[in-house]
């Protein structure tokens, strides 16, 4: 904080020097007051103690309110220069204005608002309503949303609804991702598949789960862009292709986690071949409003189907509206 600048508020010759909390006027010495000098400092020594006690008389203004006294702060600024000129001592200068929290304080940047956004989501979203299991609430707490959608829509990228991410396509909103997540029972030395990139949301959040992951998408600009900001982002175990996800990665599977974020009509039997025994497959399944479903596949192969909730999610194309 910049010194205050001190102006002497009664009349006299500038200071020509500055030592040791001393002011010498005029070469003057004030230490040795001539009895003129000391005749005057008495007067003026009467004068102030009578302002005192008219001013102890005077009634008070009420509290919150600036006092109306003679005795103002211009006053007792001037009564100490005065002192501080006869005695050669210091004026003691009062302590700066304590400046209010919120105006020392910068604006957060960017990124840390989105983390909080990200912390509140967590809070309100997932884990006020049934997503217990807490590695995926802590990758979630991860994973920046907001990268993962265009910049005139990050502003609601931590609310819980979908958002267009272009070519007719949307990112899931983040408490159906969680649930998906959870329903799959991810591992850290698993592998998983995810199909429907989209912006790559869903397979980050894997990513922080699984040991590897592969991704599917059918647009290639989304695609590209999606590997692209994986990429940029850090994460390496995630490949992503360009292709048809209807007939899965048969180079890479089994695989211990299959997630899929487009609905078509019916399973797609690749998926199911695909499937690792123990392995768990999260799919919408239908027209319109979908059924989301998990099927886990068991030791002996036989599947188990759980319907969990009804979701809304776009349409899987390629093969699975041709069959």
């Amino acid at each position: 904080m910049d010194e205050p600048i001190q102006t002497p508020l009664t009349p006299g010759p500038s200071p020509r020097k500055r030592g040791e909390g001393r002011i010498l006027w005029d070469s003057q010495d004030v230490s040795q007051p001539s009895p003129m000098r000391r005749g005057i400092v008495a007067l003026l020594a009467a004068l102030v103690l009578g302002g005192l006690l008219w001013a102890a008389a005077a009634p008070r203004a009420p509290t919150g309110h600036r006092s109306g006294t003679v005795r103002s702060m211009v006053g007792v600024a001037a009564e100490a220069e005065l002192w501080s000129r006869w005695s050669g001592e210091p004026v003691a200068q009062p302590p700066p204005a304590e400046t209010p929290a919120d105006a020392r304080q910068p604006e957060p940047p960017e990124d840390a608002q989105f983390a909080q956004a990200r912390r509140q989501m967590v809070q309100r979203d997932l884990r006020g309503r049934d997503i217990e299991d807490k590695r995926v609430l802590e990758a979630m707490g991860r994973v920046p949303r907001h990268r993962f959608v265009a910049k005139e829509f990050r502003y609601a990228a931590y609310a819980d609804h979908p958002l267009p991410i272009g070519h007719r396509q949307t990112i899931s909103q983040p408490y159906v991702v969680a649930l998906m997540t959870q329903l799959a029972q991810p591992e850290p030395k698993n592998k998983a598949l995810d199909i429907g990139t989209g912006s790559g949301y869903q397979a980050a959040v894997l990513a922080e789960l699984c040991k590897q992951v592969y991704s599917i998408e059918i647009v290639k600009p989304l695609a590209e862009e999606a590997s692209k900001r994986l990429a940029d982002l850090g994460y390496k175990n995630v490949t992503v292709r360009c292709g048809d996800g209807y007939r899965g990665w048969p180079e890479h599977a089994p695989f211990d986690v299959i997630i899929v974020a487009a609905a078509p009509d019916h399973v797609p039997q690749p998926l199911l071949d695909q499937l690792a025994p123990g392995g768990r497959l999260v799919i919408p399944v239908g027209r319109g409003y979908q059924d989301l479903m998990v099927i886990e596949k068991r030791k002996d192969g036989t599947l188990r189907r759980t319907s969990v909730a009804p979701v809304a999610f776009v349409p899987m194309t390629g093969e699975a509206q041709e069959d």
